[in-house]
């Protein structure tokens, strides 16, 4: 199975999650969540990353990481590989201990980043372990409150100047924006793309500008990206319109070398993540007959640049806009 493309950005920021396996315990005493502190501490000045945020769980943890390198999976590699065999070692243990690898959100920093670091934040009275954040101790909040010593590898200041130049006021006017966030309860992540990047439009837009989309257009990520909020009728216009038919003519069953209908057939499939039940009940056909049609057109196109010439057309218009 392909692995979801990880977005390496320079000036990414991205909001990390790990889970314990099987949902398992990552941190059994605080002397764990100490270990794990000191480790992320280190990346910083290892990968010149930039930490805004974190909490730990008990089996699960979040971090929000600004990497002005680019280099968010070596980071955190370093983090996960580290931390793992610390814990294994000291528990006695072996196999892994994370679920799988890492999950990561591409986060539009002006627009996103400041909701994000509440979310992150709020997760300890979200799961009924404190009433209020600051009573949390192994979270990044008491130190944008200046509870706790400063941390010179916490990047705060860029969080708490969006409130105020006077850093006294900024801390009171984001304790009651996180305040705010236990009585009205609003997710960041409502507005996430399929794509797993939090931003506008043109943030997404510029997201593209930095992946081969070529290469990678197969990849489970790159298919939500190039897609969008696409669906299945626009592309059907899209298709029709290129081929100069009526968009029934796609629909119509029977129809011998029926070149649109397959091509259409093969962008759902390759293109979407739309299954195969999802797009037969649309074209009245069955698992199978969807198989051989894109299979159809794969071989197809490795002989016919005519054909590939006009599936890259399609998506041009459709992905792209053009």
């Amino acid at each position: 199975m392909t692995r979801p493309l990880r977005f390496e950005i320079e000036g990414g920021i991205y909001h990390i999650t790990a889970r314990g396996n099987e949902k398992n315990d990552i941190f059994v005493d605080e002397n764990d969540k100490r270990k794990f502190v000191t480790l992320l501490s280190e990346l910083p000045s290892r990968y010149r990353v930039k930490i805004h945020a974190y909490v730990l769980m008990s089996n699960h943890y979040h971090l929000l990481i600004e990497t002005p390198k680019g280099n968010i999976s070596k980071a955190m590699h370093y983090l996960n590989v580290s931390y793992s065999m610390y814990f294994n070692r000291r528990h006695k243990r072996s196999g892994h201990l994370f679920q799988g690898r890492y999950k990561s959100i591409v986060i539009e920093k002006e627009s996103y980043l400041i909701s994000v670091t509440r979310y992150i934040h709020l997760n300890p009275v979200r799961a009924g372990i404190v009433k209020e954040p600051e009573g949390y101790k192994w979270s990044s909040y008491r130190n944008y409150l200046a509870l706790n010593k400063e941390l010179q590898w916490l990047m705060t200041d860029w969080v708490l100047c969006q409130f105020s130049r006077d850093k006294n006021r900024a801390r009171q006017l984001y304790c009651d924006f996180v305040d705010d966030g236990i009585e009205h309860e609003c997710s960041p992540f409502s507005n996430i793309s399929q794509a797993k990047i939090l931003g506008s439009s043109d943030f997404i837009e510029e997201i593209k500008e930095t992946i081969d989309i070529e290469k990678d257009r197969n990849r489970p990520y790159i298919k939500s990206l190039i897609l969008g909020r696409r669906d299945i009728e626009d592309i059907l216009r899209q298709v029709a319109e290129h081929f100069n038919i009526k968009k029934d003519e796609l629909l119509r069953k029977g129809k011998r070398n029926n070149t649109a209908r397959k091509v259409c057939l093969f962008m759902l499939r390759k293109r979407t993540d739309l299954t195969n039940n999802e797009i037969g009940r649309r074209f009245g056909i069955n698992y199978t007959s969807i198989s051989h049609a894109v299979s159809g057109i794969e071989k197809e196109m490795e002989k016919n640049t005519e054909l590939k010439k006009n599936i890259f057309s399609i998506e041009q218009k459709l992905f792209r806009g053009k």
